[in-house]
């Protein structure tokens, strides 16, 4: 088992402790769990210094449904690129549909099947590091291309301040 500091962080967001307690069960042996009863907490949790790794997010919640956690947790900078898996009771694939409209990377139904929670959130972790590596190494690639082009003009710039008796001495 992996030391608990390396570990990912899952965010459980679901009004039901019912239902936070059944994920925590199934999650919990390899996961660093966060959990919030309604989505303003969720949203706090998501902007804190220590964000998740990925949100578990019910859609049937009082006050904020899951779609409109979703959709302000897409619109802020600081959140957008969280994963979001919807984990409902809702069916319908309109539901669904809306669900990925709002930014959810997947969608799970309730009743859950343990094989497939731990699955879609491995994967869906997966693919969020390897996203994190990419942009770290385009960012790098894009810091050398800036190095070579600056060096490229000086280099150029000094060629053309050269004087030479060939060229009309300029």
């Amino acid at each position: 088992m992996e030391p608990i500091l390396s570990r990912k962080t899952i965010l459980l967001v679901d009004d039901l402790p019912q239902n936070i307690d059944l994920l925590r069960n199934i999650l919990s042996p390899g996961y660093r769990l966060k959990v919030a009863l309604s989505g303003e907490k969720a949203i706090s949790i998501a902007q804190s210094p220590s964000p998740p790794d990925i949100i578990l997010l019910d859609v049937t919640m009082p006050d904020m449904d899951g779609y409109e956690v979703c959709e302000k947790l897409k619109a802020s900078a600081l959140t957008r690129k969280i994963p979001v898996i919807f984990v409902t009771a809702m069916t319908d694939i309109e539901n669904e549909a809306r669900g990925f409209e709002v930014g959810a990377v997947d969608y799970i139904t309730k009743p859950v099947s343990p094989p497939i929670v731990l699955a879609r959130v491995a994967t869906h972790l997966a693919l969020y590091d390897q996203n994190r590596v990419l942009e770290e190494k385009v960012r790098e690639r894009t810091e050398e291309l800036a190095h070579v082009r600056d060096v490229t003009i000086h280099g150029m710039a000094v060629l053309a301040e050269t004087r030479d008796n060939e060229t009309g001495n300029h």
